[in-house]
């Protein structure tokens, strides 16, 4: 995967949008549901990159138990940087991991920030874990 698919996939969430608190070597993709009146609630960082090719990475939300399942089975997984590295994983994108598994871990760390937001803003943002009354990969 490289820096555009891991953009277009993190920007195609409902909610989501790219910001560089930390400078434009570093992105930062955050998920934020409006509510009525046009006020916004704070958003919620669920994917956080340096799109430098030469080391290229990003860190992403995970469950603590799977965050070291993860961490066991692949040595291009590690405790996010300057992050709790209990729920954050640093995922190295060096073409090792396949597509298909970054997908999944962008797509659980999404969705266990929406699962921490009200359930109007889930609403809001057509969370599809909703309609399914579960949280993340279809669990309760």
């Amino acid at each position: 995967m490289d820096a555009a698919a891991l953009r277009e996939l993190c920007l195609g969430f409902p909610g989501a949008f790219e910001d560089f608190p930390f400078g434009p070597e570093t992105s930062v993709f955050k998920v934020r549901a409006a509510v009525s009146g046009g006020t916004r609630h704070e958003a919620k960082m669920f994917a956080l990159s340096s799109l430098d090719e030469a080391n290229f990475s990003v860190s992403l939300k995970c469950e603590p138990a799977l965050a070291e399942q993860l961490r066991a089975a692949h040595p291009e997984i590690t405790g996010a940087w300057h992050l709790n590295k209990t729920h954050w994983n640093g995922v190295r994108l060096d073409g090792a991991l396949p597509d298909s598994m970054v997908r999944d871990m962008v797509e659980d760390s999404y969705d266990l920030v929406v699962a921490t937001l009200s359930r109007r803003q889930q609403e809001q943002l057509g969370w599809s874990r909703l309609a399914q009354g579960s949280g993340p990969r279809g669990r309760p």
